[in-house]
């Protein structure tokens, strides 16, 4: 079976699927909003599959993926706004746009990689009516890697520190103010600041905030596991000991690293 066949089976199950008179009720009621938590949610388990190296999982998911992308393109093709093939076109240009160095004559221009390619999507977006640096930074991206992109967008025009020195300040002194907070709302807004001025400091060293936080919640965890078998092998239950205790068996665990 050729990958168009396979295609094209996958936009007619859905279509049956999404039949008024003989699909599946589920799916006929389903729309964009209460789609999108999967679609969302899909992308994260590829991600998993990834990072786990499990590359049977990865098939599934990418097809689970790509389930999204034929759902929310049937919804859209029944209100007559567009089609799959409509959404194929149009990535397919961007990609080809974006690389006038590959599928046009534009050649290098001596600027790097990244460079071309954020000058090319800053032009996309000014040609869809953007008039702040930071439009088109998603709203439902996880908060983390949203202040990143925000910060990026803003370093782009010269809003940025020099150093490192101006994010670690910041740091401190956000980390002052959230302990100086009267109430509980002021926590908040100032846990906020600290959060965000943590994510620059990171970026500052040049060091992806959500590549580095998923590593120390892997380590974190390896650690905290390690540590309830050390437990169970005692015969101790973890829960029942005291913080000095298990302070010790994290040092134990973190030396034996």
């Amino acid at each position: 079976m050729t990958q168009i066949t396979s295609l094209n089976r996958l936009l007619a199950i859905m279509a049956r699927l999404r039949d008024p008179e003989t699909g599946c009720d589920w799916d006929t009621a389903q729309t964009f909003a209460t789609i999108a938590p999967y679609t969302i949610e899909e992308a994260y388990e590829v991600s998993d599959a990834i990072e786990r190296h499990d590359m049977a999982a990865l098939k599934d998911e990418l097809g689970d993926l790509l389930l999204q992308v034929v759902f929310h393109a049937r919804m859209a093709e029944e209100a007559g706004l567009f089609s799959f093939d409509d959404v194929a076109a149009a990535i397919s240009d961007k990609m080809e746009a974006r690389h006038p160095h590959i599928f046009g004559d534009g050649g290098h221009d001596g600027q790097e990689r990244e460079t071309r390619w954020e000058k090319l999507k800053a032009n996309e977006r000014e040609a869809k009516g953007a008039t702040s640096a930071l439009d088109g930074v998603a709203l439902a991206l996880p908060a983390l890697m949203r202040a990143e992109k925000l910060q990026k967008r803003a370093a782009r025009v010269g809003f940025d520190w020099e150093d490192t020195e101006g994010p670690a300040d910041k740091l401190r002194e956000e980390m002052v103010e959230l302990a100086d907070a009267a109430t509980a709302d002021e926590r908040v807004d100032e846990a906020g600041d600290l959060l965000f001025a943590a994510v620059n400091l990171v970026r500052a060293h040049r060091i992806a905030p959500e590549e580095a936080l998923r590593a120390a919640n892997a380590k974190f965890e390896r650690r905290f596991r390690a540590m309830e078998a050390i437990a169970c092998a005692e015969g101790q239950i973890f829960g029942e000991l005291t913080l000095a205790r298990q302070e010790a068996l994290w040092q134990q665990v973190k030396a034996a690293e």
